[in-house]
């Protein structure tokens, strides 16, 4: 069986000027980064705007487990699908970060023969929108420090800064950090701390910006810390929001690329789907609907985690609400939710399928709360059996769910022209009346109970000391309009991360609460959420190396 990389290697790619003439995209709207590459300008996108409004098609999953769902393969296999069906198609896809990739997670390409290309390029440095953005909050943070040095005339508490800087990489021992020593020119000592790049409040302002301008003014707006009378303090009181708009205005210009089957994609942003939103970027998403007539993108982790945020964060940003949901799972995966052993999984095992069934059940029914129709994808593996199937199929009939079997990374597009039918049917046959799950106008308590209920199945939310103060702070602050950014576990619908399957009679307990005022949202946090991951005892760099000819190694 050939690997992810060997399969990317041995595609034909085609220039990319020809992947997207089709979607009346010229050379003078692109600027190339090779020939493989390219990101559309800013005229380009101004120029669509008045066009018409494409279906969306947004695709989530169940609770992540380590048997693996392939929610990105299963969006860039349905996408080929429906362009092979002779539908107008694109993708809008994240960007990969390089500490999951040499890490244990994995990149964001896609896999086998449902995957975007390069695959190389995209999973290790692209257009440099990552640098970009790490350079970019760190040099915010080298003018905080500097701020400081010179005199601190804002009257800064450097013990309440509350901006860290970040690194694209897993490096445990960078989580907390003391900086300014050595002497009076190092700069004022302070306790300080590093988060992955990809937790950056900047790379969600990039993904929620809609134009320069609003890039600009979303930086403006972050908050860095607080002064000693616990004002806060803004980035437009350093006066730095021009300098980091220019680091990343190239940044925000969504990339170009091509599937295996040749459907162009956009892979554009990436941020954490449980500290921030876990969409691509608004300009892309955007963007893509008013040059094709369907889209399909993504939402990172699981339904109750990225698609819940994309509903209530992303979607007010977006010309239209997605038409249709798409929900992955596979069947091993729904064992492993009903009680299966990890090394188990490859055995026939009804009774676990049905048991863990309740975990796709309960994300179906929150999908359907917002008025939007689901189907169910179950992306195939050779150890299914028959009788799992039918166990399966049982049980959608029950909820009276569309529910097909996708081959996609081992066929490509044929392995997922009978989603792409159904899905279509779907949407032709069931309107979306797309609804959020709360107003702006509620309070911060209000929406993080509505989240904590309606999609946990929480019994109550029990609000910690610091997180009540922290509340009437925001509400004294003029911030409680904003949306809630919910900071949990990926693994269970709980906020402990053991609980599989559909728990219920738990308590969600929000510990703290941090505004991000440039995103627009308030992240609420429960539990221990890792801004910072660390690496595992055999990190997947170890399996990587390039040969003579420059080309990649083990790069899954």
């Amino acid at each position: 069986m050939k690997t992810d990389i060997q399969i990317a290697q041995e595609a034909t790619l085609r220039p990319i000027t020809d992947v997207v003439e089709p979607l009346g995209i010229s050379f003078d709207d692109i600027e190339l980064y090779g020939k493989y590459k390219a990101k559309l300008t800013f005229d380009k996108i101004e120029a669509v705007k008045e066009n018409p409004v494409g279906k969306l098609i947004l695709v989530t999953a169940i609770n992540p487990t380590p048997a693996g769902e392939g929610k990105s393969t299963m969006t860039i296999g349905l996408a080929d699908a429906l362009t092979k069906i002779g539908k107008k198609t694109m993708i809008a896809l994240r960007e990969p970060s390089l500490g999951p990739v040499m890490g244990i997670k994995g990149g964001a390409a896609g896999g086998g023969y449902a995957q975007v290309l390069p695959m190389e390029d995209i999973n290790l440095h692209f257009t440099g929108d990552m640098h970009a953005i790490t350079t970019a909050h760190n040099a915010l943070s080298a003018l905080i420090d500097n701020h400081l040095h010179q005199g601190n005339e804002l009257g800064i508490d450097q013990r309440r800064i509350i901006w860290k800087r970040v690194v694209d990489l897993n490096d445990r021992a960078l989580r907390q950090v003391t900086i300014g020593l050595g002497s009076p020119l190092n700069g004022i000592p302070r306790e300080d701390g590093f988060d992955i790049t990809v937790a950056s409040e900047i790379m969600a302002i990039l993904c929620l910006a809609t134009d320069i301008r609003d890039l600009k003014s979303r930086l403006a707006n972050i908050v860095i810390g607080y002064r000693f009378d616990r004002t806060p303090v803004y980035v437009r009181d350093l006066k730095v929001e021009g300098a980091l708009t220019l680091i990343l205005k190239d940044a925000l210009k969504p990339n170009l690329v091509q599937t295996v089957y040749g459907t162009p994609a956009f892979v554009h942003g990436g941020p954490f789907a449980n500290i921030a939103h876990g969409c691509n970027s608004v300009l892309a998403t955007s963007t893509a609907l008013r040059l094709a007539d369907y889209v399909v993108t993504e939402a990172g982790f699981g339904a109750d985690l990225g698609a819940e945020k994309f509903l209530d964060i992303k979607m007010p940003n977006l010309p239209t609400s997605p038409d249709a949901i798409v929900i992955v799972a596979t069947i091993r995966a729904l064992k492993m939710n009903g009680g299966a052993a990890k090394d188990k999984l490859a055995q026939e095992n009804v009774p676990a399928v049905e048991a863990g069934f309740a975990n796709l059940a309960r994300h179906v029914e929150n999908m359907r709360k917002y008025g939007i129709p689901v189907v169910v994808a179950i992306n195939e593996f050779v150890t299914d059996t028959e009788e799992e199937v039918a166990a399966l199929r049982a049980k959608c009939q029950e909820i009276d769910v569309s529910v097909e079997l996708a081959s996609v990374w081992a066929n490509g597009a044929d392995g997922g022209v009978t989603l792409a039918g159904t899905l279509i049917s779907t949407i032709e046959n069931t309107p979306s009346n797309c609804k959020r799950l709360y107003n702006d106008a509620d309070s911060i308590e209000e929406k993080i109970t509505a989240v904590a209920r309606e999609i946990y199945r929480a019994d109550k939310v029990v609000f910690e000391k610091k997180a009540k103060m922290q509340i009437a702070q925001i509400v004294k602050n003029g911030w409680d309009h904003l949306p809630i950014c919910m900071a949990k576990t990926q693994y269970s619908f709980s906020d402990a991360p053991t609980l599989l399957g559909a728990p219920t009679g738990f308590d969600i307990t929000i510990r703290e609460l941090v505004p991000k005022l440039g995103a627009g949202f308030i992240v609420a946090l429960t539990g221990d959420v890792m801004t910072m991951p660390g690496l595992p005892k055999l990190p997947a760099a170890l399996n990587m190396d390039v040969d003579e000819a420059g080309n990649a190694i083990g790069l899954f």
